[in-house]
């Protein structure tokens, strides 16, 4: 007998909460903000928002069905089955922070403050939800294939990530390594930079067009469901022993851009996650590609 979908709930803790957790109570809260200029009412109007989505939609998962909750900070503890449906209750981020966790389960994104989030990921209200996992447990269930990036290292550490992947500097220092096409012959550039960026059509809305609008790249970013990856050398630093000639291009289904650790340390993290990241050092290789995982996300 197959299990039951279970309904896995993601969300993260508020703003509101994160103050009470520093300053003790709601009086010591209001008056930080208030010392700051701000007013902690609409800070504690978001968290009721939040909350509210998070209770209509866990009221809303099928009765026979299962359901579990995981908060963000908890992601990489969280044991993710092949059977669940994830729901995602939060912000756009809160889906790229959950992707790479993910190995084809359907997702679904529930807006806790529309107008004030972009949409982009979590496209749904709360007050849809028992329609969407109906459509999401359904075999004919419509969703879009959103394009992942992956990091494998040469000791077979893995990374993915939905928007883009970082290679570099721990700090603000430079990482020194070898760049180039991961195809026998090609030749391999030797860099110092503040890093390097890869990322997909979903991350081409944030860090990955920032870079593309101030180089003025004449390379085409790609959409979210593209089989396309872009990069950029972030800074790349000319000297007699390295150069600048290779700091941007696209990768496809069958290109891996390939980078050899030349310093102490190089740190590989996928959407701003920093503290869930490979660490490199000398000598290791790491390929850097379009992932064949993908994330499901329910239109």
């Amino acid at each position: 007998m197959s299990l039951a979908p279970r309904a896995v709930l993601v969300h993260r803790t508020t703003e509101y909460e994160e103050l009470l957790a520093r300053h003790g109570t709601h009086g010591q809260a209001e008056f930080f903000l208030s010392s700051r200029g701000r007013s902690i009412e609409e800070v504690a109007r978001r968290h009721a928002r939040a909350r509210q989505a998070l209770a209509d939609v866990a009221a809303a998962v099928p009765l026979q069905w299962r359901q579990s909750r995981v908060e963000r900070a908890d992601l990489d503890r969280f044991l993710f089955g092949p059977e669940d449906v994830v729901v995602v209750v939060g912000q756009d981020g809160l889906v790229a922070n959950v992707a790479k966790y993910l190995s084809g389960q359907p997702v679904v994104g529930i807006d806790t403050d529309p107008g004030r989030n972009p949409g982009v990921l979590v496209r749904h209200r709360s007050g849809d939800a028992a329609a969407l996992f109906r459509a999401a447990a359904s075999p004919g269930g419509t969703t879009d294939d959103l394009t992942m990036v992956e990091a494998v290292a040469d000791d077979t550490q893995r990374l993915l990530a939905l928007n883009e992947i970082y290679l570099g500097p721990p700090g603000h220092q430079t990482a020194r390594y070898r760049l180039g096409p991961d195809a026998e012959g090609s030749p391999a550039e030797p860099q110092a930079s503040s890093g390097v960026l890869v990322g997909t059509g979903t991350g081409s809305t944030g860090w990955l067009r920032s870079l593309w609008q101030e180089r003025g790249s004449a390379l085409t970013l790609p959409g979210p469901t593209d089989p396309r990856l872009v990069w950029f050398v972030r800074e790349a630093w000319p000297s007699p022993t390295t150069g600048t000639s290779l700091v941007a291009g696209e990768l496809r289904h069958d290109q891996r851009l390939r980078l050899t650790v030349e310093s102490d340390r190089v740190a590989v993290f996928g959407d701003g996650m920093e503290g869930d990241a490979l660490d490199l050092t000398w000598g290791q290789t790491v390929r850097i590609g379009i992932s064949a995982t993908s994330l499901r996300l329910t239109v």
